[in-house]
């Protein structure tokens, strides 16, 4: 497993969360941002400055994850193209994103988009909270140890 992450718009105290998440679980971490990212140093841990441009980054994260990768991203878009490689991917508030469900949400988010094209005000998202950042943590420890289990189990 590799834990990628939008970069660009993620909290900073979600990327602290992931860089103690990857030396605990000792999991490849990689940031992917159109912008220079400091770093823990860290073997595990490193970051990728992608140029600048719409979906860059997206587009690099696409290429390069894999089946049973998880992807930290608030994109929905990029959050379907990464289920679709059989990869996982987790919202910085901690909403995990399915097959299941991924549809709906791309539904939504296009209606949104096409009512505040038209002028509507659909408010935004609330601020970032302490409550956003324990359901991450939570459904990230969630996630890793449920793929620790799954790695230690022997094949047959």
């Amino acid at each position: 497993m590799h834990i990628w992450v939008d970069a660009d718009a993620c909290p900073a105290v979600i990327k602290d969360i992931l860089y103690r998440a990857a030396q605990r679980w000792q999991i490849p971490l990689t940031l992917v941002a159109n912008q220079m990212l400091r770093t823990p140093p860290s073997a595990l841990i490193r970051a990728v400055q992608v140029p600048r441009g719409f979906d860059v980054a997206d587009a690099y994260i696409v290429q390069h994850a894999a089946a049973g990768d998880l992807v930290i991203t608030g994109d929905i878009p990029l959050a379907a193209e990464v289920l679709q490689k059989g990869a996982m991917a987790l919202n910085p508030r901690g909403e995990r994103y399915t097959p299941e469900t991924i549809s709906e949400r791309l539904t939504m988010r296009d209606m949104m988009e096409e009512l505040r094209a038209n002028g509507i005000d659909t408010g935004g998202f609330s601020a970032f909270s302490q409550a956003d950042r324990k359901s991450f943590a939570n459904q990230l420890d969630t996630l890793l140890a449920r793929q620790s289990r799954l790695a230690a189990k022997p094949t047959e």
